[in-house]
């Protein structure tokens, strides 16, 4: 039986799956959760959708058609998910990990440039702009919410996808912004090899063992 002292980060491979019901799966597990809960990492990929950030505004989605629109409590703007992009929340207790919200967002963005560099993908920082890019193209977006001192929600990181749906917002509320992807840049485009990856990379960054966890999320 793992307990917190053993400091251990559980990861779950959920598939695809719906983004409103596993927002509101990690809201549940947030509240319920106490200083002994383990702190834990969802992998996923979601049908296409596009999401509002908590202060998100409607003018930078420009043309949703038949793709729906979710208004939701993460920080950021307007972003797209769809197939074939990796989605990584960490729910996890900043309290506990005596680290800030800044700080773990400095470990998201890293983990997703050791990723991509060990792809030799040669990966940025923008000042003021969170997520990842490539030659200035946004590769990985990042939003996130506290409640309770503990972390939800995470990143995307595009791999293998469409990308047209991107043109119909202004993606993270940038007119202009473009995005790329893993396998536009010769890297994998496998998203269960970047899900496997990426989550090892998120757990040697907060310095915790992956284990794999079995079992629904809430």
């Amino acid at each position: 039986m793992l307990s917190q002292a053993s400091g251990a980060l559980l990861w779950r491979r959920l598939g695809q799956r719906a983004y409103g019901p596993t927002w509101e799966a990690m809201r549940h597990f947030t509240d319920r959760r106490d200083p002994s809960t383990l702190d834990e990492l969802w992998t996923l990929e979601h049908p296409p959708v596009f999401t509002l950030g908590q202060a998100g505004r409607w003018e930078h989605i420009l043309d949703p058609g038949a793709i729906p629109v979710l208004r939701s409590d993460r920080g950021g703007q307007v972003t797209y998910h769809g197939p074939g992009q990796v989605i990584a929340y960490l729910l996890y207790d900043l309290r506990r990990g005596g680290i800030s919200i800044r700080a773990l967002v400095q470990h998201l963005e890293q983990a997703v440039i050791g990723l991509l560099a060990d792809y030799g993908i040669a990966a940025e920082l923008r000042p003021g702009a969170p997520g990842v890019y490539v030659a200035g193209r946004k590769i990985a977006s990042l939003g996130l919410r506290v409640r309770h001192g503990c972390s939800l929600h995470g990143l995307s990181l595009n791999c293998a996808m469409d990308l047209g749906p991107f043109r119909r917002i202004h993606p993270c509320g940038y007119p202009d912004l473009e995005v790329t992807q893993i396998v536009a840049l010769g890297g994998p485009a496998d998203p269960t090899r970047v899900e496997q990856d990426l989550a090892g990379q998120l757990a040697r960054r907060l310095h915790l063992p992956l284990v794999s966890a079995l079992g629904e999320i809430g």
